[in-house]
């Protein structure tokens, strides 16, 4: 293996190769950038039924004002209260128990939260579980009317870069704000970390933890107040859960808001955390055992970024996998790995029991092991 950042991640769980901020109102973060590319900041933005129909076509026969129509329903408006001020962001009713689902970023240190929906009617909602790694969360409805709309939940799996996509929410408190754009990139590393408390809007809560995404990448416009939004397909099914946004920053001016590119969490993670916080209040994380580095590793001539691994944690997947010291993992499941945040996004991006294919490079030869993660006891 080559050279090696000194930067280690003790836990592989998620990693992210831009700058980024949250979206939501008030709440900022910042993303590392990647080996490949340059550092841009990102400003994240603030049982249910399923389809199983293929995403449509990008033309200019899609309606549009239809897709509109029957998913604004089911997004809603969040409003917080804390003892230092107030914030804002937006949410999707998950199912018709009044369970809604957000960003945690948007509720975290929360003492009140309202949620509107599309047609006005404000309800109460209570936190039933929050879970800051994933930047995920649940409310329930103190008094759920019985005519909620649930979303309706697609794969992204079947997502293709370049596939149409909206995005539904409540950017700078404007509810209901509808844009479009496409798939810009899949699989794409994202870590967000808070700025300083306030840095954003008085009140603005400061994120506990990093939280590190395998996003799907979007030129659809989203702002502050995004943040826990939908991401939808046009078909009008939920591909993701609107996070974080790319910015210009420091010499490029510090814009702060939409530049073409924002991130959401793919929605077959959401529906896994989502699903365990609904029934414990927690979520469990997928884990592999592994303190990493950004390194370099040689083949066939030719230098290739990777995760390099600096220790094996004693008893964890990676040691039944042997896995050593020095290893550079370059592919996950035949997904390139080019740097150690690269690893954990695939690995946050998975669950627990999961088995994935591993291929690294070891004093110049390349090998390919199986290993089944594991969930981490105090997760």
């Amino acid at each position: 293996m080559g050279k090696t950042n000194p930067t280690i991640w003790t836990q592989v769980t998620a990693v992210g190769l831009l700058s980024a901020i949250l979206a939501s109102g008030g709440t900022y973060a910042v993303v590392q950038a990647s080996r490949d590319d340059q550092p841009v900041v990102v400003q994240s933005s603030s049982g249910p039924s399923t389809s199983s129909a293929a995403p449509a076509s990008f033309s200019p026969s899609t309606d549009w004002g239809g897709v509109a129509a029957n998913v604004t329903p089911s997004v809603v408006a969040i409003s917080v209260s804390s003892g230092t001020g107030g914030g804002a962001g937006s949410g999707v009713v998950w199912d018709s128990s009044g369970h809604i689902v957000t960003n945690a970023h948007v509720v975290a240190g929360a003492q009140e939260v309202q949620v509107t929906l599309a047609d006005g009617r404000t309800y109460d909602a209570e936190i039933a579980g929050s879970d800051p790694s994933t930047d995920l969360a649940v409310l329930t409805l103190t008094d759920p009317p019985e005519d909620l709309h649930p979303i309706t939940t697609g794969d992204d799996e079947g997502l293709a870069v370049g596939d149409p996509v909206m995005a539904i929410g409540n950017p700078l408190g404007l509810s209901g704000t509808v844009t479009t754009g496409i798939v810009s990139a899949l699989d794409r590393p994202v870590t967000t970390e808070a700025a300083s408390e306030g840095g954003a809007q008085p009140g603005a809560v400061r994120q506990a933890e990093p939280v590190v995404t395998n996003a799907i990448q979007t030129s659809a416009a989203i702002n502050p107040g995004n943040s826990g939004g939908a991401l939808v397909d046009a078909a009008g099914a939920l591909v993701g859960i609107n996070s974080s946004i790319a910015t210009m920053g420091g010499a490029m001016g510090g814009q702060s808001g939409n530049i073409g590119i924002g991130f959401a969490i793919p929605v077959n993670e959401v529906s896994s955390i989502v699903g365990q916080l609904i029934e414990d209040g927690t979520a469990e994380h997928a884990f592999l055992g592994v303190g990493l580095t950004d390194a370099t590793a040689e083949k066939d001539g030719a230098t290739l970024h990777a995760a390099g691994i600096a220790q094996v944690e004693p008893g964890s997947p990676a040691a039944g996998a042997d896995l050593a010291e020095g290893d550079a993992i370059t592919q996950i499941d035949g997904e390139r790995v080019n740097g150690s945040l690269a690893l954990v996004a695939q690995v946050r991006q998975r669950s627990a029991g999961d088995e994935v294919q591993l291929t690294y490079l070891r004093d110049g030869e390349e090998h390919e092991v199986s290993v089944t993660l594991d969930a981490r006891a105090d997760s």
